[in-house]
């Protein structure tokens, strides 16, 4: 079968696409069409190019020398046609494009979400393809346009721009603090029930500095339930099970209805969790213009919470 050079350009470009998500079914969701479809391409392209660029077994996949040798020589190029694509199409004309996001899970379901639709609502030429992880994804290996991190050790080769501040809170249910009386120090939560995220192997504890003070209290915590999901952390408080150091993102909209209430309000932790949330892309020359709206769109938002 020979191919013409119109059809050989789509069968490379989905080469390229294959080797940088590293799985044919990955790879067919970011070209939005079938795994069969992905297959066919790499076969006709290996048949025409006479030698196999693609080693496939039942659970891994990888490139031939061959195939690594033609992804390489086509990265630069076909980046330098989708930059000026790009620049071209999004220089006018209404907002437009496909932006894939990935986000904690606490953050993305009670926080982030409905930004995400006011944005749609806003611009209904665009679509937001968001996956919810508390997994620290590879923005450029897996197609991601966008990472929201609740961290304080960015990666030195993104772009990180600042969307919120964020503190944690130390909380409980009333019905909790009624049973068994509120701490009024932090010493006291060694008496207490508590609920916290696992950190290795390392004996819990939460840290704590008095507002206005430098006196530093650390504190062994223990209690009858420990995950590494904030939302699972505050699902338990809500319950009874005992007090829980969560994000205010995830505390907030259960302060607010009364559901929890904020435990040592005159002390803040440290070293739980981080102090700021970020908007991370990986460096590019060119940004789409759906992207660079986006993100403003979001830095507004929360900037004004």
């Amino acid at each position: 079968m020979d191919l013409k050079s119109d059809a050989l350009w789509t069968h490379l470009h989905w080469l390229t696409v294959l080797a940088e998500q590293g799985s044919f079914t990955r790879a067919a969701e970011r070209l939005e069409v079938s795994k069969a479809a992905m297959s066919q391409k790499i076969k006709e392209l290996e048949q025409q190019a006479g030698v196999p660029l693609v080693i496939r077994t039942t659970r891994t996949l990888r490139l031939t020398s061959a195939g690594e040798k033609l992804v390489e020589e086509l990265r630069a190029p076909f980046a330098r046609i989708e930059q000026s694509f790009f620049s071209v199409r999004d220089s006018a004309g209404p907002l437009r494009g496909l932006i894939r996001v990935t986000a904690p899970v606490a953050f993305a379901r009670q926080q982030l979400v409905p930004h995400i639709t006011a944005f749609l609502r806003e611009y209904p030429q665009v679509r937001v393809q968001l996956e919810v992880s508390d997994r620290l994804v590879s923005l450029a290996s897996e197609g991601f346009d966008l990472a929201i991190r609740h961290s304080d050790t960015l990666p030195d080769t993104h772009v990180a721009l600042p969307l919120c501040a964020t503190r944690a809170l130390v909380v409980a249910s009333p019905a909790y603090l009624r049973k068994q009386g509120t701490p009024q120090t932090p010493q006291a939560l060694s008496e207490h029930q508590c609920l916290y995220y696992p950190r290795g192997t390392e004996t819990p504890h939460w840290t704590f500095c008095r507002d206005g003070s430098s006196e530093k209290v650390v504190v062994n915590v223990s209690g009858p339930f420990a995950t590494n999901n904030s939302e699972s952390i505050r699902d338990a408080a809500l319950e009874g099970l005992g007090i829980a150091l969560l994000p205010d993102f995830s505390a907030q909209a259960a302060l607010v209805e009364g559901r929890l209430v904020e435990v040592l309000p005159q002390w803040r932790t440290s070293g739980a969790f981080a102090q700021n949330l970020y908007v991370v892309r990986p460096w590019a020359a060119q940004i789409p213009r759906a992207v660079n709206v986006f993100v403003r769109w979001l830095r507004e938002a929360f900037g004004q919470q």
